[in-house]
């Protein structure tokens, strides 16, 4: 300590750790001013700069910039008014790398080359808007001019995509996939393919008749997987007459192709995804009843 008790800009380093061309930058900026100068022009700082360049320290640390480090020791505005700032700038990168790990891991797991890699990216970045827009375009063109039982158009067509500003690793990852899933042609052929099932199955039922149906098959059918029962058994022809009645073969055929379009199509895949993003928490699947149904279907026909 030189010059009554003050701080060369050497003296000043060691004692805080800083190298001396970052004290003397910040010193040049005005991040910290020096309290005099020495005979020889070198500059000097008293005590509180010690306190205030420890200050300066921490706040660069948590990634103030220095026009905002200038303001706090200037007093024009209060440190917790800043912090605050900063907080919501550390969210939005928050939500933006979860968004890039999303990406990335979709990457990872599908072995994308470089134009996926771009879609995928693109995808992640849509607002709100945006990603509403994309399910609507999606549930137009499966359900365009087709008469579907109304449940299956109400449990499809919901189209509210409530992504978080702050979703979770799961949320992201399901909103990447659901992305790419809804403007992937072939899903959308499929997903069509088994609306168009249904509207041809649907002559003379009342609204909601495949949610019945499909409550039976989860009841009935997945009591028989689950009892050890095999589809091509004997016991297979009298769980399908229990859940199908009198119908003839051309019905049972038609059942089956239904089935076979609904397995096929992977629309349970997007409930799932849904679900997820929007928090809930997502329903049981009884996929596999419907693919025992259709096994003992196509062994008793």
């Amino acid at each position: 300590m030189d010059d009554e008790g003050l701080f060369t800009i050497g003296r000043l380093s060691r004692r805080t750790g800083l190298p001396v061309r970052t004290i003397r930058y910040w010193s040049d900026v005005g991040a910290l001013p020096p309290a005099g100068r020495s005979e020889g022009g070198y500059r000097l700082y008293d005590a509180g700069a010690v306190a205030r360049l420890e200050l300066v320290k921490t706040l660069r640390e948590l990634g103030l910039g220095l026009d905002d480090v200038r303001r706090v020791l200037e007093r024009r505005v209060t440190l917790a008014e800043v912090a605050a700032v900063h907080v919501s700038a550390l969210d939005a990168q928050i939500r933006t790398l979860r968004l890039r790990r999303a990406v990335l891991s979709a990457v990872a797991r599908r072995r994308s080359g470089t134009e996926e890699m771009k879609r995928l990216n693109d995808l992640a970045r849509l607002s709100a808007e945006e990603r509403r827009r994309i399910i609507e375009d999606f549930v137009d063109e499966v359900f365009g001019g087709l008469d579907a039982d109304p449940e299956l158009r109400r449990r499809l067509r919901h189209t509210e995509i409530d992504l978080p500003d702050d979703p979770t690793p799961e949320q992201a990852d399901a909103w990447v996939e659901l992305a790419g899933l809804v403007r992937d042609p072939g899903f959308r052929r499929r997903m069509r393919d088994m609306v168009e099932q249904n509207t041809r199955g649907r002559a003379g039922q009342e609204p909601g008749a495949f949610m019945w149906f499909a409550k039976k098959v989860a009841w009935i059918a997945g009591e028989a997987r689950e009892n050890g029962v095999r589809p091509e058994s004997p016991e297979a022809a009298e769980v399908v007459a229990r859940l199908l009645g009198d119908m003839d073969a051309a019905g049972r055929a038609a059942v089956r192709e239904r089935l076979e379009a609904g397995l096929f199509a992977g629309a349970e895949r997007y409930r799932h995804l849904m679900a997820v993003i929007n928090g809930r928490e997502p329903k049981p699947s009884h996929a596999n009843d419907f693919a025992w149904l259709l096994e003992a279907l196509r062994a008793h026909p």
